[in-house]
């Protein structure tokens, strides 16, 4: 007895999930480089933005610590890997206001 079903229907059931599965690995490799392309580029007096948010300006760079300056006068390390993006210095947030009402 026959299914009635096309052996067309039966090779898409099988394909729609592979491409699937090679569109994420590809969109992952593509993610991968951006973020390594980055991680070379940086360099002392970049504005950044770590991957938790944080906004700073490099004050010091190796190979697997960053040190960033949040602050004036207040410096943190972060690991490298941990810088997300790297920011205009024009684009940062404004720092709230201290005016009370």
């Amino acid at each position: 007895m026959s299914n009635g079903g096309s052996p067309l229907s039966g090779l898409l059931i099988f394909a729609l999930p592979v491409l699937l599965i090679l569109f994420m690995v590809f969109s992952q490799r593509r993610r991968q480089r951006v973020t390594q392309t980055l991680q070379a580029e940086l360099a002392v007096g970049d504005q950044i933005c770590t991957t938790s948010g944080l906004f700073g300006r490099i004050t010091s760079l190796d190979d697997a610590v960053v040190g960033l300056e949040v602050s004036p006068g207040v410096s943190v390390r972060f690991d490298r890997r941990a810088i997300g993006t790297r920011v205009a210095p024009d684009a940062e947030p404004p720092l709230p206001s201290s005016t009370t009402e």
